[in-house]
Formats: structure tokens, sequence, C-alpha cells
């Protein structure tokens, strides 16, 4: 079961932190994707469908991760998502020490790229993700991601596609 808490004061309406607890158990993975989903529903936070489904992805994986790597030392796990103005951050915490990394592409392994994968989506998407250790001697993975996600614009001179940031002007070359 998924235990929800909210933390924070007044702000835009779908401002604030909240926290979920859950057992790391292979059923806790799903029911923190749609608690997410469900809370950010919930508060209409302004977030594209596109970013609500890498979100999901992101909260699948590293829930997924804590619960098949982390379980035997931390039987707990804490999903938090945290929202501003212009992003949202979502992170999973354990209390076990062992700090992952992201591995590389390898056409032999079926698994293990999870990490890789929340990484790829939070690049495409202009975010950032971390692993950081706790006070505690455990870990949190974050990754935050902004609402307004980046603008993919083809240049007409080279072909080649360029991202440009919430805010940012990129008009197409002019002829001389």
């Amino acid at each position: 079961m998924v235990t929800i808490e909210r933390e924070g004061g007044e702000s835009l309406p779908y401002e604030g932190v909240w926290r979920f607890t859950a057992p790391a158990v292979d059923a806790s993975v799903p029911q923190a994707r749609h608690a997410v989903r469900d809370l950010l529903l919930r508060q209409g936070v302004p977030v594209a469908d596109d970013m609500v489904q890498g979100l999901l992805l992101i909260v699948s994986e590293l829930v997924t991760n804590a619960v098949r790597h982390a379980a035997l030392l931390s039987p707990m796990l804490a999903v938090e998502v945290a929202v501003g103005a212009e992003w949202v951050r979502v992170s999973v915490e354990d209390n076990h020490p062992y700090r992952p990394t992201a591995l590389e592409t390898d056409h032999g392994r079926t698994g293990g790229r999870g990490l890789l994968l929340v990484r790829e989506i939070t690049r495409e998407a202009g975010g950032a993700c971390e692993v950081e250790h706790t006070t505690t001697g455990g870990k949190v993975i974050w990754a935050a991601l902004p609402l307004k996600p980046a603008r993919r614009l083809q240049d007409p001179s080279d072909g080649m596609i360029r991202r440009t940031g919430p805010g940012e002007v990129t008009s197409p070359p002019t002829a001389p």
C-alpha cells in the first residue's frame, strides 16, 4: 500500500511536495506509477502527455531498481514528487548504500539499463538527474524535468536537429 503525505505552503495551485512510501516489493511498481499519475492529474499540473509518460517510465524504472537491488537492506522505499512553477522532479529513496551507475548499451544483456533509460529520457526532455547519498547512508535518485518540454527544431541549413530550452527563441537562418 502506498501512503501519501504533502509538504509545503501556499503557491500556485499545483505546486508542492508529496512523498509516497511503499514496501520494496514488485506490486509497489505499478502502485507508485499510478499514484504519481493520479497526483499530477488531481493537482492539475500543466504537463504535456508525452512528459507524463516519460515521468511515469522514470518512476517505474527507479522503483523497479529499488525493489530488485535494494530490498534486502531497505524493505521500504520512498517516492517523492516535487512540483515547482516550471519543473517537476521525481525521486526514489532507499536505505541501501550502493550508488548505481548507468550501464552502457550491451545488446547481449536483457536488463540492467534502467538508469541509462532514465538519464536518456531526462536528457531528451531538457532536464537533469542525479544519484546522491542520503544522511542516513542510503541513496536518492532523482530526475527533474521542465514543465514546458524542450522544443526540437530542424535547422534547414544543415538538416541536424538541435534543442532549445524554454524561453529561447531560435529563428531559421535568413538568406543573404
